[in-house]
């Protein structure tokens, strides 16, 4: 299928159904089998590709239905690495009384997050989105997008010193074979044909817009960053690379995601900052594409896209509220865009995901299809 100008894409999580949201449950705590969970999880992808279709999405992805959250899933998948409640954490992390000090920023119970954690050497025991792929490919001909967690989240997110220490001392130790891994699975993707790979870098944002302690492990993965904002970032950027570098993906957009946080409604308790100072680092990224949240005014301005080099994924609605954006504001979005990049390599879509977390619904499904169907409007009369 071609892809016409100014595709139309989601970033990954769609509304988990209340029969999604108690399977989950049912299935954490024994009361059904993975297999009647599965069987929960194809209805809902079903619907999920529906609703795209519906409102016209150029790119389709399944929802991330089968996920718990946008980066605990990949527990399933690797070798030793466990699921871990952020407070059973607690004991294992050097600095509790700052950690107990994050926790208390949370508008979520330390309780109902889970966070996966390196208890050993990591491997894949098996392909992380191979089998969520080959379901959607059987329900849809339309161009695939998946979401991976990004290799500077997932080290962050699975070295916890006390816990990960005898085995990788150093998170750089744990971020090679992060690296190695994640690159595995990238490959296979290529291969089966997906139309992009998105790798999902949202803290990248915290280490620049936070002070202290202040809305720290937003996203969960935010627990073992020591080093200045500069080092991290140059961190971060050779992981990325480390991952996509050098890969052949010809006809494959590879992408990077960066928001600001989508763990709440609240706009007034989600970060707040322009790109500007993680420009120096994204524009060296070996990615095709970045995708970057513009729905809000909380990104500041779309200027310093003059100074990135790939290809942009433009947020033009906003996942987290209620109110539909009209076609004229999103052409009006994608114009200023195009002032700035060359609008041949624009893409467009909502800021971040609809359902960041399965028992969290960021919105309804009936007001996310209603903010797609505005974007592929927009996208139509800007082609014309």
């Amino acid at each position: 299928m071609s892809i016409s100008r100014f595709p139309t894409t989601v970033v990954g999580s769609w509304p988990r159904s209340e029969a999604v949201q108690a399977a989950f449950r049912d299935r954490h705590a024994g009361r059904i089998s993975d297999q009647d969970f599965q069987t929960v999880a194809d209805d809902a992808v079903r619907a999920v590709v529906r609703a795209q279709e519906e409102a016209g999405v150029t790119m389709v992805s399944d929802g991330e239905q089968r996920r718990d959250n946008f980066i605990s899933f990949v527990a399933a998948a690797l070798d030793n690495v466990e699921m871990m409640t952020v407070s059973e954490m607690l004991p294992y992390v050097e600095d509790k009384a700052g950690f107990e000090e994050i926790l208390g920023t949370l508008d979520v119970p330390a309780f109902a997050l889970r966070n996966p954690v390196a208890v050993g050497r990591i491997n894949r025991g098996r392909s992380i989105a191979q089998s969520e792929v080959a379901f959607l490919r059987s329900v849809t001909d339309r161009p695939i997008k998946v979401a991976l967690p990004g290799p500077y989240l997932l080290t962050r997110a699975m070295w916890v010193e006390g816990l990960t220490g005898p085995f990788y001392p150093t998170k750089e130790d744990l971020a090679d074979d992060v690296v190695r891994v994640l690159r595995e699975e990238v490959r296979d993707l290529i291969d089966s044909g997906v139309a992009m790979v998105q790798l999902d870098e949202p803290v990248l944002t915290e280490l620049v817009f936070t002070q202290k302690n202040a809305h720290r492990t937003f996203m969960c993965g935010a627990l073992s960053a020591k080093a200045d904002a500069e080092q991290e970032l140059e961190f971060a950027t050779h992981l990325i690379n480390g991952v996509v570098e050098d890969l052949s993906h010809d006809g494959v957009t590879l992408g990077v995601h960066v928001c600001r946080g989508n763990w709440s409604r609240h706009e007034e308790v989600l970060l707040r900052g322009s790109y500007a100072p993680l420009i120096p680092y994204l524009s060296q990224l070996k990615v095709d594409q970045l995708v970057l949240e513009f729905a809000t005014e909380r990104a500041g301005s779309m200027a310093l896209l003059a100074d990135l080099p790939q290809g942009i994924g433009l947020g033009v609605v906003n996942p987290r509220t209620d109110r539909v954006e009209t076609v004229d504001e999103v052409m009006k979005r994608v114009r200023e865009a195009a002032q700035y990049t060359d609008p041949g390599r624009l893409f467009l879509n909502p800021d971040c995901g609809f359902g960041t977390f399965s028992q969290r619904p960021m919105n309804s499904a009936t007001v996310a299809q209603a903010k797609l169907s505005v974007m592929q409007q927009a996208a139509m009369r800007l082609r014309g």
